[in-house]
Order: C-alpha cells, then sequence, then structure tokens
C-alpha cells in the first residue's frame, strides 16, 4: 500500500508539472511563437490570453510588439568635407510579424542596433557638414527609409530615427563662431549702408525744395536757432549765411 501510494503521488506531481508547462498566459502586447518538434508550428503567431502547448513536444518563444527605443552609442564619423565629428541617434521600432523576428535572424534587437550604426555611419558620411546641421529632418527621413528597408524582412517596422546630438572638434566651432560673426558684422554693415542711402535721397529731395523756396531756408535756420537754445550748453553756434558775407567778399576783392 506504501509502495502504491508514493507512486500515486509521484504520478499528481508528474501531472502538475507537465500541465504546468502547457499552460501559458500572454498580456496583450505579447506574442508566442510556437516550434512543434523543431518545427514551426502553423496557425501564426498566437496570443494574447491563454495558450496550451502539447507537452514536451512544443516550445514557445515571446516576443513583444510595443515600440522599442534604442539608443544608438555614439559613432566617429567623418564628413564629405572631411570634418572629424561625433554623432549619436535614437531609433524607434516595433515587430510586426513576431514569426519572422524569430526565424529570420538570430537575435533582431542586437542586429537592428547593428544595422542602424552602420547605417548612420554610412549615410552621414556622405552629408556635408552644413547639411547635417541644417538639413536634420531630412537627413532623419533617409535613415529611417535605409534602416527600415534592411530591418523590413526580418519582420520589424522603423517608425522614427533621430540625430540626437553632433559633438563638433573645438577648432570647428571657433571657426563657426568666426563665421557667424563676420555674418552678422557683414549684415550690419549693409543695413547701414541701406540706411546711408536712403538718408541720402531723402536729403536730396530735401535741398531741392529748399532751392526752390528760399524762405524755407530762412524758416530751417531760424528752427535749428531755437533747437540750440533750448540746450544747455556754454557755448553756442550761429551759422551764418554765406550770403551775408558777399558784400564784404566783393569789396575786399576790390
Amino acid at each position: 500500500m506504501r509502495i502504491f501510494a508514493l507512486e500515486v503521488v509521484l504520478i499528481v506531481v508528474f501531472s502538475i508539472i507537465i500541465l504546468a508547462n502547457s499552460i501559458r498566459i500572454l498580456r496583450e502586447y505579447e506574442r508566442g511563437v510556437v516550434f512543434r518538434l523543431g518545427r514551426l508550428a502553423g496557425g501564426g503567431a498566437r496570443g494574447p490570453g491563454l495558450i496550451l502547448l502539447v507537452p514536451i513536444i512544443d516550445r514557445m518563444v515571446k516576443v513583444s510588439l510595443r515600440t522599442v527605443v534604442m539608443d544608438v552609442p555614439p559613432q566617429d564619423v567623418i564628413t564629405q568635407d572631411n570634418v572629424s565629428i561625433k554623432v549619436n541617434a535614437v531609433v524607434y521600432f516595433r515587430v510586426i510579424a513576431p514569426q519572422r523576428a524569430i526565424v529570420e535572424v538570430e537575435n533582431f534587437l542586437f542586429a537592428t542596433s547593428q544595422i542602424s550604426q552602420t547605417t548612420l555611419r554610412s549615410v552621414l558620411g556622405q552629408s556635408e557638414l552644413d547639411d547635417l546641421l541644417s538639413q536634420r529632418e531630412k537627413i532623419n527621413q533617409k535613415l529611417q527609409q535605409i534602416i527600415d528597408a534592411h530591418t523590413g524582412p526580418w519582420g520589424i517596422k522603423v517608425s522614427n530615427v533621430e540625430v540626437k546630438q553632433i559633438d563638433l572638434p573645438q577648432e570647428m566651432q571657433r571657426a563657426m563662431a568666426k563665421q557667424a560673426e563676420a555674418e552678422r558684422e557683414r549684415r550690419s554693415k549693409i543695413i547701414a549702408a541701406e540706411g546711408e542711402f536712403q538718408a541720402s535721397k531723402r536729403l536730396a529731395d530735401a535741398a531741392k525744395i529748399l532751392s526752390e523756396e528760399p524762405s524755407a531756408l530762412t524758416l530751417r535756420y531760424l528752427q535749428t536757432l531755437r533747437e540750440i537754445a533750448t540746450e544747455k550748453n556754454s557755448t553756442t553756434i550761429f551759422p551764418v549765411p554765406i550770403d551775408l558775407l558777399k558784400p564784404f567778399l566783393s569789396g575786399h576783392e576790390k
């Protein structure tokens, strides 16, 4: 009887272990890829919910369908105009075909990371520094298209790629600062010259009007004296029209 009871206990324990190994519960964002005797079981990916497996025969691999945010390590890149920079990026992707993500590639996370690094170096190496700084959105789209084309056969969809930071050498930063300073100085000179040009046109128009109306010149002269008198100056300069001195100059010449 003791031997029989022991056998019953062992059978019950063994049954519980087999039953526990044959039941899987997958969350809403998880899918299961089932292999039966080493071959991919039909019916596609399973889940979410309760999954029943054939004991000993079936093996299941879980795959998450959530978006993965992968940080691409900083890469040393030499641009097309021979500038050495260090660039890092971030890649957003998710698994859309769990069976291919497991069967077609050994480790889809590692493979996506490696293809992102090589693509980042290749694309940025074909661009000039000014394009990297001014056309960031265009480069991001190009990176996303290339990486997505490589990972598509693995059942992975790359939704977005963003270049996070571009580290420039100190010498290049100083050169760019000098260039920006020179550009701003050029703009200031152009604006000042444009202002002088407009002022000269206005002065020419004013001189033309004053030459047509001599009394206007006298009024302007009196207005100028009034403005000078209002200032708290110890010395006042009175401009004298040259017409007042003509009689004396002509008498001296005689």
